[in-house]
């Protein structure tokens, strides 16, 4: 289209006479639907940029994941545990191109599940564009992702593939659809029938949809293969079976922060969009995407810093792996709620999600429950509190701005408890949808012996014994004689030419190493 022009020599033959006012009219009106035209494109282009930036953004939880998980196992499964982390990305992908996206966002539908787009057949289409595929992809890795972390260092290849593919192209965008479709039952933005309780459920960027799915079926993968060797000694005691890196805890916690910018705010979908109230041209659903930047931020940090505080006044040591789950599980918790809450109420939510967090590990120790992330804990946990949470302090003010006046909003915020039913009924509903469909995977993999390694593979890692060797040299807490007799044995490599503390005080000064690797 060519851009729109005016001057003085368009306009001078129109108006010499009377006549022509017709002529002029259609000229000027010509001239306003180009520039209108324009602007409509303007603002798709940004709109679709910014959801651009925020899949981007989300992607890279997948590193920050893969860090996370990396420095939280022994360094014997570290390439293994990197692994399934690309592996979800990468089959994820596939299933939920296939059939996820379209049973999550196929309208027109029905409230359970969607039945268009299938392959993204007839897409793009009035609804959404590639931007929007590709952010809802990014999503339904992230719950993969978080099951991963929950079944490390003891699952089957084979177990990984089937897993991944399952929840990410059937469990989660069955979820999605019923929260975040318009056509969805629980959707606060339904089209078509009753909203549920006149509300619907507010899970903004997923608390339920996303951290809820992923850890509860983390929960039933972990419980069904049953602890690690060694986790529990014979008398029941715990032990602990430390991951080998802070260093990459805190790398990839970083990351899954800096992810979570598009997570949250990227969930506003579009940024060019005035809401017309009293407050002035320069508020709209860009100020309204910052508010959300900042509750995340305000959730996270407290939670961290209410980890570090309790855990010293328990342990008596500051634990940073402690303080970044801690970290993790006010976003988690915060993610529901973070676009209709005040900043004040996120500091609410990241206080008490730490101390969901140390309960729930709590109980996993005393039921001898083993998940070398916390991720059910975590996601699962916090993330079940973050639903509830937004049934209890969202705004009325941002709840209207989002949603649509006259909507039911946060019980302690004067807004009466048909948002917070409709929350209970979201966590009940979640729990129950990925136990019958997860449960019974996790139980019938484990039935065809598909889901556990054997007792030798794990006890010698799985680096070495799937995988073709080590990730690098290293040196665990609790190396087993077997791996010893095996040769594969790794230890510190000294310079050459060094003298050991044991042969510093005796004559001969012949240097030690360490076999070669």
């Amino acid at each position: 289209m060519a851009s729109p022009s005016c001057s003085a020599t368009d306009l001078a033959p129109l108006l010499t006479a009377a006549a022509n006012a017709t002529a002029v009219a259609n000229y000027l009106c010509t001239q306003f639907d180009a520039i209108s035209k324009k602007f409509s494109d303007t603002t798709y282009a940004i709109d679709n940029t910014y959801l651009l930036f925020s899949a981007y953004l989300v992607f890279a939880m997948q590193l920050g994941f893969a860090m996370l998980c990396a420095g939280s196992v022994r360094a014997k499964n570290t390439m293994n545990i990197m692994l399934t982390n690309v592996l979800d990305a990468a089959a994820g992908g596939l299933s939920y191109y296939l059939f996820g996206f379209a049973f999550a966002f196929g309208a027109p539908s029905n409230g359970f599940i969607g039945r268009h787009f299938f392959g993204l057949r007839d897409y793009p289409s009035p609804s959404g564009d590639y931007s929007f595929f590709l952010y809802q992809w990014a999503f339904a890795i992230a719950a993969a992702g978080i099951t991963s972390g929950s079944i490390a260092e003891r699952t089957q290849f084979v177990a990984y593939l089937i897993y991944s593919s399952f929840l990410t192209g059937f469990v989660y965008p069955i979820v999605s659809h019923w929260v975040w479709s318009a056509d969805g039952w629980a959707s606060p933005t339904r089209t078509h029938g009753d909203v549920l309780f006149g509300s619907g459920v507010i899970d903004f960027a997923g608390s339920g949809v996303v951290h809820m799915v992923g850890g509860i079926a983390g929960l039933w993968g972990a419980f069904i293969e049953g602890p690690r060797i060694g986790r529990f000694d014979r008398t029941g005691r715990v032990v602990a079976l430390k991951g080998h890196s802070a260093s990459l805890v805190v790398l990839g916690s970083f990351l899954l922060w800096f992810g979570w910018y598009g997570f949250n705010p990227g969930s506003f979908l579009t940024i060019v969009k005035g809401y017309g109230n009293n407050k002035g041209d320069y508020y709209g659903q860009w100020s309204a995407i910052g508010r959300t930047a900042v509750t995340t931020t305000l959730a996270g940090c407290t939670a961290a810093l209410t980890t570090l505080f309790s855990k010293r006044l328990l342990v008596g040591h500051w634990n940073v792996t402690d303080v970044c789950n801690g970290l993790l599980g006010g976003f988690a918790a915060i993610t529901s709620g973070c676009s209709v809450v005040e900043p004040w109420a996120a500091i609410v939510c990241g206080f008490i999600a730490a101390w969901v967090l140390i309960g729930l590990n709590k109980l996993a120790v005393k039921v001898k429950y083993d998940d070398p992330l916390e991720a059910a804990q975590l996601h699962g946990g916090c993330g079940a509190w973050g639903v509830l949470f937004t049934g209890l302090f969202a705004k009325g003010e941002y709840v209207h701005e989002i949603y649509g006046i006259g909507r039911p909003y946060g019980l302690l915020m004067g807004g009466g408890g048909k948002l917070f039913a409709a929350q209970v009924v979201e966590v009940l509903v979640v729990c129950v949808w990925v136990t019958v469909t997860m449960a019974p995977l996790f139980y019938g993999l484990n039935k065809m012996k598909l889901l556990r390694i054997s007792r030798d593979d794990e006890t010698a890692g799985m680096d070495l014994t799937r995988h073709g060797g080590f990730a690098y040299a290293y040196n665990d807490e609790d190396d087993d004689e077997s791996i010893r007799k095996l040769g594969f044995m790794m230890g510190r490599i000294e310079p050459a030419g060094s003298v050991t503390p044991s042969a510093a005080g005796h004559d001969s000064q012949m240097p030690t190493t360490a076999p070669p690797v």
